[in-house]
């Protein structure tokens, strides 16, 4: 089995080449692939490290492409079905000059959504060293949270280090009360949490970085919180009582923060692979998130291991 496994839905994007114009108004768009645990994924793997991707998506035209980009970037497939009946989920996105683009889901109902529990305990998890969990597979469905959550318990019980990020999506959730509820339970099965400051408002009722950790470090299993502060970088807080800033970086011209968190999520997820220390991993996650947000694609601006040595070159800093 890979070193690291995650299991989301992939979505055939269809990306507006009509900059800073609205959904209802482009008239240009470009199929690529999207989803956030996917973008983790291909993270991972450009880093070095092998990766399985959990899914499923339709027979149909969208599938076959899902499945050939998956194929193209070297992540795992072995646990991508297609099913017969349902049909790919596929999104739009905004093409914008500045800050977050607007997207528009067709989710309901697809064939990631009716992906079970039964699908899930077939999975190998004989030499996975660390699971990557999300937020947005368990809003999909009561079907796709029930086999999140047996997947999840599976990781707790061969002692996995899993990571979770929350990643939000209030549209795809039947309400915010229980997106708060199921979000923070979940979090709670995780080693480590990686949250942001507006999820933090949104879940806890704090966006100050040190009350959103001590909120997580309830959790029955987590014993790490690295909170995203933007620009700024990321505050780290352990069960044992450590707690520190580790900077962010500087970025000029900000194209499209689209993929920024997933890029905290792989660049701390290899870094902890590679035996680094924590301290190091949020700086690498740091480091791939600035790298992110000055392209224009969901996970273009993710590095190679030369790439990443010749940003650090660049910025005068080296990991441990």
């Amino acid at each position: 089995m890979s070193e690291v496994i995650t299991v989301g839905e992939p979505l055939c994007t269809f990306a507006s080449q009509d900059p800073d114009v609205s959904l209802a108004d482009a008239m240009n768009w470009h199929k690529i692939m999207g989803g956030a645990e996917l973008n983790v994924a291909i993270g991972v793997k450009r880093l070095g490290h092998s990766v399985e991707y959990i899914s499923r998506v339709g027979e149909d035209p969208f599938g076959e492409f899902v499945i050939k980009t998956i194929k193209s970037h070297n992540v795992g497939t072995k646990y991508v079905s297609q099913d017969p009946v349902y049909w790919t989920g596929h999104q739009l996105k905004q093409l914008v000059t500045k800050g977050d683009p607007d997207t528009y889901n067709y989710r309901k109902g697809s064939a990631a959504s009716h992906l079970t529990s039964e699908i899930m305990d077939q999975v190998d998890l004989n030499g996975v060293k660390i699971a990557h969990m999300s937020g947005i597979f368990p809003a999909i469905s009561d079907t796709a949270e029930k086999s999140f959550r047996s997947l999840l318990s599976r990781l707790v019980d061969n002692n996995i280090l899993t990571t979770f990020d929350p990643n939000l999506r209030p549209s795809l959730w039947s309400n915010q009360e229980k997106m708060i509820s199921t979000i923070n339970e979940l979090a709670g099965s995780a080693d480590i949490v990686l949250p942001g400051l507006a999820e933090g408002k949104i879940l806890m009722g704090s966006d100050d970085p040190e009350e959103i950790a001590d909120f997580y470090l309830k959790g029955k299993r987590t014993d790490t919180v690295c909170v995203k502060i933007g620009p700024a970088g990321a505050y780290v807080k352990t069960k044992d009582g450590q707690s520190y800033t580790v900077n962010g970086f500087k970025v000029d011209n900000v194209v499209d923060t689209v993929g920024a968190g997933d890029g905290f999520a792989l660049g701390v997820i290899t870094a902890l692979l590679e035996g680094k220390s924590l301290k190091s991993a949020v700086l690498r996650g740091n480091a791939v998130g600035a790298l992110q947000v000055q392209t224009p694609g969901d996970n273009d601006g993710y590095p190679t291991p030369k790439e990443l040595k010749e940003f650090y070159l660049q910025e005068g800093v080296s990991e441990d």
